[in-house]
C-alpha cells in the first residue's frame, strides 16, 4: 500500500468569536447598562446568536451577522424583562467592534509568522474589519474572511470553501483553528485539519456546580456551548491555548 504524503500546512485560519476575541469581554458593557443582569444577557444573548445563525441557513433565510446579533439581543432583553432605549442598546453592540483579544492571540500569530494567516468568521464583512482594525490584528492577517461571500453561516460546508478560493491553499495543508465545538466539527467534516482550543473542561464545569446550589449562568453555558459534540468527527489537536500551535505547524 502506498503510503501517504505528508503534506506541509501553509495555512493557519482561525475562527473569531470565542477563539481569536473573548465574546464574554461584553459582559462589562451588559452589567453597566443592566447592574445584576450583566451575566445572564451575555450568555442567552451568545446562545441565541448562534441558533439564528443555523435557523437562517436551514430556512435558507440569510442576512448578516450584524442583523443575527442585533435581533439575538433584542430577543434577550424582551425575555429578562429588561427596558432599554435606543443610546443602550447600541452602546453594548458597539462593543462587538471592540472585543477583546485573548491573552495569548498576539504573540501566537506572531510565532506563525511565514505561514498565511486569516479569519474565517460567520461575522459580517463591515463588524470583521471594523474589530479587526481595532485590535490591530489587520498588520498580521493576510484576509479577512466573512461568510457573507456565500450568504450561509458555518458550519456549512459552502462557508469553508472561502478558505480555497481566497488564500489558495487546499483543505488538507490549512491548519483550522477554533474553540467553538460545532466549527471544529463542521471544519473537519469538510476536510481541514482542525485543532480544537478547549478553554474549559468538565472538571472546571464540576467544580463549580459543587460551589452552589444553583448553577451560575456561565456554568450552564459552557456545558451548552463549550464541550466538543458528539457529530460523529473529532478535530486532529485538542489544545488548551493558543501558544500551542506553534508546536503543532512545526511538526507537519
Amino acid at each position: 500500500m502506498k503510503e501517504k504524503t505528508p503534506v506541509t500546512i501553509n495555512a493557519v485560519v482561525f475562527d473569531a468569536y470565542g477563539t481569536l476575541y473573548d465574546i464574554q469581554s461584553v459582559a462589562a458593557v451588559t452589567e453597566q447598562a443592566f447592574p445584576g443582569y450583566g451575566d445572564i444577557i451575555t450568555q442567552i444573548w451568545r446562545i441565541k446568536q448562534l441558533e439564528y445563525t443555523w435557523l437562517r441557513s436551514l430556512m435558507r433565510r440569510y442576512e448578516d451577522f450584524s442583523v443575527v446579533t442585533r435581533d439575538s439581543l433584542a430577543y434577550t432583553l424582551r425575555v429578562l424583562g429588561l427596558s432599554y432605549d435606543a443610546t443602550a442598546f447600541d452602546r453594548i453592540m458597539e462593543k462587538y467592534l471592540h472585543l477583546d483579544l485573548y491573552p495569548d492571540a498576539s504573540a501566537a500569530l506572531a510565532s506563525l509568522k511565514g505561514k498565511k494567516l486569516a479569519i474565517l468568521s460567520n461575522g459580517s464583512s463591515d463588524m470583521l474589519n471594523a474589530l479587526v482594525n481595532n485590535t490591530g490584528l489587520d498588520r498580521v492577517l493576510n484576509a479577512t474572511i466573512s461568510v457573507d461571500r456565500k450568504r450561509v453561516f458555518k458550519p456549512a460546508p459552502e462557508a469553508y470553501t472561502l478558505i480555497e478560493e481566497i488564500l489558495g491553499a487546499r483543505p488538507d495543508e490549512v491548519l483550522f483553528v477554533s474553540s467553538n465545538p460545532w466549527d471544529a466539527c463542521g471544519a473537519k467534516s469538510f476536510g481541514l485539519n482542525v485543532a480544537w482550543i478547549e478553554r474549559v473542561t468538565p472538571q472546571a464545569m464540576a467544580e463549580a456546580c459543587i460551589k452552589s446550589d444553583v448553577v451560575p449562568p456561565l456554568t450552564m453555558f459552557k456545558a451548552l456551548r463549550t464541550q466538543m459534540d458528539e457529530l460523529g468527527v473529532t478535530p486532529d489537536h485538542r489544545i488548551r491555548a493558543l501558544s500551542e500551535l506553534s508546536g503543532i505547524v512545526r511538526q507537519t
